[in-house]
Protein backbone atom coordinates (compact mmCIF):
# COMPACT_ATOMS: atom_id res chain seq x y z
CA UNK A 1 0.00 0.00 0.00
CA UNK A 2 1.27 3.39 -0.75
CA UNK A 3 2.93 5.46 2.16
CA UNK A 4 2.21 8.73 0.00
CA UNK A 5 -0.84 10.72 -0.21
CA UNK A 6 -1.18 11.05 -4.12
CA UNK A 7 -4.32 12.61 -6.28
CA UNK A 8 -4.85 11.86 -10.05
CA UNK A 9 -3.32 14.55 -12.11
CA UNK A 10 -5.94 16.83 -12.59
CA UNK A 11 -7.04 17.94 -16.49
CA UNK A 12 -5.41 21.57 -17.39
CA UNK A 13 -7.79 24.40 -16.76
CA UNK A 14 -10.37 25.72 -19.54
CA UNK A 15 -7.92 27.89 -21.99
CA UNK A 16 -5.22 26.29 -20.91
CA UNK A 17 -3.42 29.42 -19.46
CA UNK A 18 -4.15 29.96 -15.65
CA UNK A 19 -4.09 33.88 -14.65
CA UNK A 20 -3.34 35.37 -11.60
CA UNK A 21 -3.28 38.82 -10.10
CA UNK A 22 -0.46 41.03 -10.74
CA UNK A 23 -1.44 43.49 -9.00
CA UNK A 24 1.83 43.50 -6.03
CA UNK A 25 4.46 42.46 -8.92
CA UNK A 26 7.16 44.77 -9.04
CA UNK A 27 7.20 46.64 -12.42
CA UNK A 28 9.60 45.59 -15.38
CA UNK A 29 11.28 48.63 -15.05
CA UNK A 30 12.17 48.13 -11.10
CA UNK A 31 12.72 44.18 -10.68
CA UNK A 32 16.11 42.77 -11.75
CA UNK A 33 16.38 41.53 -15.47
CA UNK A 34 16.64 37.63 -14.42
CA UNK A 35 13.56 36.05 -12.91
CA UNK A 36 13.54 32.48 -11.32
CA UNK A 37 15.55 30.48 -8.64
CA UNK A 38 18.24 32.68 -7.83
CA UNK A 39 19.80 30.90 -4.85
CA UNK A 40 18.59 28.19 -2.18
CA UNK A 41 19.72 28.19 1.05
CA UNK A 42 20.00 25.67 3.75
CA UNK A 43 18.70 28.35 6.77
CA UNK A 44 18.46 26.09 10.33
CA UNK A 45 16.14 27.93 12.47
CA UNK A 46 16.91 26.88 16.58
CA UNK A 47 15.33 29.73 18.60
CA UNK A 48 18.79 29.89 20.75
CA UNK A 49 20.22 31.83 17.42
CA UNK A 50 17.64 34.42 17.57
CA UNK A 51 17.40 34.47 21.52
CA UNK A 52 21.10 35.18 21.69
CA UNK A 53 20.92 37.95 18.77
CA UNK A 54 18.32 39.98 20.81
CA UNK A 55 16.04 41.68 18.49
CA UNK A 56 13.04 43.30 19.43
CA UNK A 57 10.95 41.62 18.42
CA UNK A 58 11.72 38.60 20.76
CA UNK A 59 10.82 38.82 24.60
CA UNK A 60 13.30 37.20 26.23
CA UNK A 61 17.10 38.59 26.51
CA UNK A 62 20.36 37.12 26.23
CA UNK A 63 23.79 38.10 26.50
CA UNK A 64 24.92 36.51 23.42
CA UNK A 65 25.98 32.73 22.18
CA UNK A 66 26.34 30.47 19.35
CA UNK A 67 28.34 33.74 17.04
CA UNK A 68 29.78 31.29 14.36
CA UNK A 69 26.50 30.53 12.94
CA UNK A 70 25.51 34.24 13.55
CA UNK A 71 28.02 35.55 11.64
CA UNK A 72 27.44 33.09 8.76
CA UNK A 73 23.93 34.49 8.78
CA UNK A 74 25.43 37.67 8.26
CA UNK A 75 27.26 36.81 5.35
CA UNK A 76 24.14 35.16 3.92
CA UNK A 77 22.28 39.07 4.26
CA UNK A 78 24.67 40.90 2.80
CA UNK A 79 24.56 38.14 -0.40
CA UNK A 80 20.54 38.90 -0.21
CA UNK A 81 20.95 42.24 -0.39
CA UNK A 82 23.94 43.07 -2.75
CA UNK A 83 23.47 40.05 -5.07
CA UNK A 84 20.76 38.01 -5.09
CA UNK A 85 18.04 41.08 -4.87
CA UNK A 86 14.68 38.86 -4.55
CA UNK A 87 11.45 39.92 -4.08
CA UNK A 88 9.81 37.09 -2.60
CA UNK A 89 11.53 34.35 0.08
CA UNK A 90 9.73 30.56 -0.21
CA UNK A 91 10.89 28.74 3.33
CA UNK A 92 9.51 25.01 4.08
CA UNK A 93 9.72 24.34 7.75
CA UNK A 94 9.69 21.08 9.64
CA UNK A 95 7.49 22.29 11.91
CA UNK A 96 4.17 24.09 10.48
CA UNK A 97 3.29 19.96 10.49
CA UNK A 98 0.36 18.75 8.30
CA UNK A 99 -0.43 15.66 8.42
CA UNK A 100 -2.41 14.90 5.29
CA UNK A 101 -0.81 16.61 2.38
CA UNK A 102 1.45 19.79 1.72
CA UNK A 103 -0.47 23.02 2.59
CA UNK A 104 0.68 27.27 1.44
CA UNK A 105 0.05 29.99 3.66
CA UNK A 106 -1.56 32.78 1.54
CA UNK A 107 -3.08 34.80 4.47
CA UNK A 108 -2.03 37.99 3.30
CA UNK A 109 -0.68 39.10 6.65
CA UNK A 110 0.19 36.77 9.09
CA UNK A 111 0.89 38.63 12.55
CA UNK A 112 0.61 36.91 16.38
CA UNK A 113 3.48 35.97 18.92
CA UNK A 114 5.08 32.65 17.67
CA UNK A 115 6.38 30.55 21.13
CA UNK A 116 9.02 27.57 20.66
CA UNK A 117 6.68 25.14 23.06
CA UNK A 118 10.50 23.59 24.29
CA UNK A 119 11.75 26.98 25.15
CA UNK A 120 8.79 29.11 25.70
CA UNK A 121 11.92 31.32 28.15
CA UNK A 122 13.90 31.46 24.43
CA UNK A 123 11.35 32.39 22.26
CA UNK A 124 8.85 34.50 21.90
CA UNK A 125 8.56 36.20 18.22
CA UNK A 126 6.23 38.99 17.71
CA UNK A 127 5.52 38.88 14.17
CA UNK A 128 4.12 40.80 11.30
CA UNK A 129 5.00 40.16 7.66
CA UNK A 130 3.59 40.20 4.17
CA UNK A 131 2.69 36.54 2.19
CA UNK A 132 3.29 36.50 -1.60
CA UNK A 133 -0.57 35.30 -2.59
CA UNK A 134 -0.28 35.43 -6.23
CA UNK A 135 2.71 33.39 -5.72
CA UNK A 136 1.63 31.13 -2.93
CA UNK A 137 -1.65 30.20 -4.95
CA UNK A 138 0.50 29.38 -7.65
CA UNK A 139 2.46 26.70 -6.07
CA UNK A 140 -0.15 24.81 -4.47
CA UNK A 141 -2.01 25.17 -7.88
CA UNK A 142 0.87 23.66 -9.91
CA UNK A 143 0.98 20.86 -7.20
CA UNK A 144 -1.83 19.94 -7.50
CA UNK A 145 -2.28 20.01 -11.17
CA UNK A 146 1.13 17.57 -10.42
CA UNK A 147 -0.69 14.98 -8.23
CA UNK A 148 -0.20 16.00 -4.63
CA UNK A 149 -2.58 16.82 -1.94
CA UNK A 150 -2.64 20.47 -1.40
CA UNK A 151 -4.83 23.18 0.18
CA UNK A 152 -4.06 26.66 0.32
CA UNK A 153 -4.47 28.30 4.19
CA UNK A 154 -6.36 31.20 3.85
CA UNK A 155 -7.19 31.09 8.20
CA UNK A 156 -5.74 34.39 9.69
CA UNK A 157 -6.06 32.73 13.42
CA UNK A 158 -3.56 29.90 13.03
CA UNK A 159 -0.23 30.60 14.54
CA UNK A 160 2.78 30.52 12.17
CA UNK A 161 5.30 28.35 13.71
CA UNK A 162 8.80 29.21 14.76
CA UNK A 163 10.42 27.30 12.49
CA UNK A 164 9.35 29.43 9.56
CA UNK A 165 9.73 32.61 11.65
CA UNK A 166 13.57 31.97 12.36
CA UNK A 167 14.43 31.02 9.26
CA UNK A 168 12.91 34.29 7.80
CA UNK A 169 14.31 36.74 10.67
CA UNK A 170 18.07 35.44 10.40
CA UNK A 171 17.76 35.64 6.68
CA UNK A 172 15.96 38.90 6.99
CA UNK A 173 15.17 40.61 10.30
CA UNK A 174 14.21 43.55 8.58
CA UNK A 175 10.96 41.49 7.35
CA UNK A 176 10.73 43.75 3.80
CA UNK A 177 10.46 40.82 1.46
CA UNK A 178 7.47 39.04 0.64
CA UNK A 179 6.96 35.66 1.70
CA UNK A 180 5.52 32.34 0.51
CA UNK A 181 5.89 29.82 4.02
CA UNK A 182 4.88 25.67 2.97
CA UNK A 183 4.42 22.89 5.38
CA UNK A 184 6.11 19.35 5.97
CA UNK A 185 3.59 16.75 5.55
CA UNK A 186 4.19 14.28 8.72
CA UNK A 187 4.42 11.66 6.42
CA UNK A 188 8.05 10.29 6.72
CA UNK A 189 7.97 11.06 10.69
CA UNK A 190 5.54 8.00 10.63
CA UNK A 191 7.18 6.07 8.04
CA UNK A 192 10.86 6.53 8.57
CA UNK A 193 11.50 4.48 5.45
CA UNK A 194 9.23 6.77 3.02
CA UNK A 195 10.85 8.04 0.10
CA UNK A 196 11.24 11.96 -0.25
CA UNK A 197 9.78 11.59 -3.67
CA UNK A 198 6.73 13.51 -2.97
CA UNK A 199 9.47 16.41 -1.60
CA UNK A 200 10.79 16.39 -5.35
CA UNK A 201 7.31 16.71 -6.77
CA UNK A 202 6.62 19.84 -4.79
CA UNK A 203 9.95 21.51 -5.67
CA UNK A 204 9.34 21.18 -9.38
CA UNK A 205 5.85 22.70 -8.16
CA UNK A 206 7.59 25.31 -6.76
CA UNK A 207 9.89 25.86 -9.68
CA UNK A 208 7.57 26.41 -11.97
CA UNK A 209 5.19 29.05 -9.90
CA UNK A 210 8.21 30.92 -9.57
CA UNK A 211 8.41 31.34 -13.50
CA UNK A 212 4.87 31.40 -14.03
CA UNK A 213 4.96 34.17 -12.14
CA UNK A 214 8.17 36.01 -13.06
CA UNK A 215 9.49 36.36 -9.39
CA UNK A 216 13.03 36.44 -8.51
CA UNK A 217 13.18 33.98 -5.69
CA UNK A 218 15.27 32.87 -2.92
CA UNK A 219 14.59 29.23 -1.17
CA UNK A 220 15.31 28.61 2.42
CA UNK A 221 15.12 25.10 3.66
CA UNK A 222 14.76 25.54 7.49
CA UNK A 223 16.66 22.01 8.88
CA UNK A 224 19.30 21.58 10.85
CA UNK A 225 21.52 18.56 10.11
CA UNK A 226 22.27 15.50 12.92
CA UNK A 227 19.20 15.69 15.50
CA UNK A 228 19.89 14.20 18.77
CA UNK A 229 20.20 16.98 21.55
CA UNK A 230 20.43 17.29 24.98
CA UNK A 231 17.33 16.64 27.72
CA UNK A 232 18.59 19.01 30.05
CA UNK A 233 19.99 23.36 29.50
CA UNK A 234 22.58 24.77 32.35
CA UNK A 235 21.87 27.58 33.77
CA UNK A 236 22.57 30.15 31.49
CA UNK A 237 21.62 29.01 28.32
CA UNK A 238 23.88 30.65 26.09
CA UNK A 239 27.06 29.20 28.35
CA UNK A 240 29.46 28.13 25.28
CA UNK A 241 30.99 26.05 27.81
CA UNK A 242 28.36 23.46 27.46
CA UNK A 243 27.76 23.21 23.79
CA UNK A 244 29.41 20.76 21.44
CA UNK A 245 28.32 17.89 19.28
CA UNK A 246 25.65 14.90 20.98
CA UNK A 247 28.33 12.87 20.49
CA UNK A 248 31.27 12.32 17.75
CA UNK A 249 29.28 9.88 15.33
CA UNK A 250 26.67 12.52 14.93
CA UNK A 251 29.32 14.89 14.17
CA UNK A 252 31.24 12.70 11.72
CA UNK A 253 28.33 11.86 9.45
CA UNK A 254 27.25 15.85 9.22
CA UNK A 255 30.78 16.24 8.09
CA UNK A 256 30.59 13.45 5.60
CA UNK A 257 27.62 15.48 4.51
CA UNK A 258 29.25 18.70 4.08
CA UNK A 259 31.80 17.33 2.44
CA UNK A 260 29.79 15.68 -0.38
CA UNK A 261 28.18 19.77 -0.23
CA UNK A 262 31.26 21.32 -0.21
CA UNK A 263 32.40 18.66 -3.63
CA UNK A 264 29.36 19.26 -5.84
CA UNK A 265 27.50 18.62 -7.49
CA UNK A 266 23.97 17.77 -5.43
CA UNK A 267 22.93 14.52 -7.50
CA UNK A 268 24.55 12.43 -5.36
CA UNK A 269 22.89 14.39 -1.84
CA UNK A 270 19.65 12.16 -3.33
CA UNK A 271 21.14 8.91 -1.57
CA UNK A 272 23.52 10.74 0.48
CA UNK A 273 21.04 12.54 2.48
CA UNK A 274 18.51 9.38 3.10
CA UNK A 275 21.72 8.07 4.66
CA UNK A 276 22.26 10.99 6.97
CA UNK A 277 18.85 10.69 7.61
CA UNK A 278 18.74 6.97 8.81
CA UNK A 279 22.09 7.77 10.82
CA UNK A 280 21.65 11.03 12.72
CA UNK A 281 18.01 11.21 12.88
CA UNK A 282 18.98 14.31 11.17
CA UNK A 283 15.98 17.27 10.64
CA UNK A 284 16.28 16.89 6.76
CA UNK A 285 13.36 14.13 7.05
CA UNK A 286 10.84 16.51 6.72
CA UNK A 287 11.95 17.09 3.33
CA UNK A 288 13.02 21.08 3.14
CA UNK A 289 16.33 20.07 2.10
CA UNK A 290 14.93 17.85 -0.56
CA UNK A 291 12.40 20.00 -1.39
CA UNK A 292 15.22 23.17 -2.16
CA UNK A 293 17.41 21.13 -4.46
CA UNK A 294 15.12 19.57 -6.54
CA UNK A 295 13.23 22.52 -6.84
CA UNK A 296 16.75 23.82 -8.19
CA UNK A 297 17.20 21.06 -10.67
CA UNK A 298 19.94 19.38 -8.59
CA UNK A 299 22.37 22.07 -9.10
CA UNK A 300 25.73 20.65 -10.64
CA UNK A 301 27.36 23.28 -8.48
CA UNK A 302 29.16 22.77 -4.79
CA UNK A 303 27.65 24.52 -2.13
CA UNK A 304 29.11 27.29 -0.10
CA UNK A 305 28.88 26.09 3.36
CA UNK A 306 29.10 29.36 5.05
CA UNK A 307 29.02 28.04 8.83
CA UNK A 308 28.75 25.05 11.21
CA UNK A 309 27.95 24.45 14.73
CA UNK A 310 26.19 23.03 17.35
CA UNK A 311 22.88 23.95 19.14
CA UNK A 312 21.97 21.96 22.28
CA UNK A 313 23.97 19.32 20.44
CA UNK A 314 22.27 19.38 17.26
CA UNK A 315 24.25 19.89 14.24
CA UNK A 316 23.43 22.86 12.55
CA UNK A 317 25.01 24.29 9.47
CA UNK A 318 24.51 27.28 7.03
CA UNK A 319 24.56 26.63 2.88
CA UNK A 320 24.03 28.71 -0.10
CA UNK A 321 23.42 27.35 -3.18
CA UNK A 322 23.38 29.03 -6.62
CA UNK A 323 22.40 28.07 -9.87
CA UNK A 324 25.55 28.73 -11.39
CA UNK A 325 27.84 28.36 -8.81
CA UNK A 326 29.00 32.13 -8.51
CA UNK A 327 28.92 34.84 -6.04
CA UNK A 328 31.19 33.75 -3.52
CA UNK A 329 33.10 35.68 -1.00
Amino acid sequence: MSRVFRVPVAPARSGGVRRYDTTERPSAESAPARAGIVAGVLSPHPPHLIYAENPPQNEPRSTGGWEVLRWAYERLRKRIREVHRPDVLIVHAPHWITMVGHHVNCVPNPRGVSVEPIFPHLFRYSYDFRTDVELGEAIADEATDLGLVTRKLHDPRVRVDYATIGALHLVNPAWDIPVVSLSANNNPYFYSEASLEEMEVLGEATRRAVERTGRRAVLLASNSLSHLHWHEEPELPEDMEREHPYNNHQYRWDMKLLEAIRRGPTAPLRELITEHIEATASETKAGSLTWMLAAMGWPQVPGDVMGYGTIIGTGNAVVEWTPEGGHRG
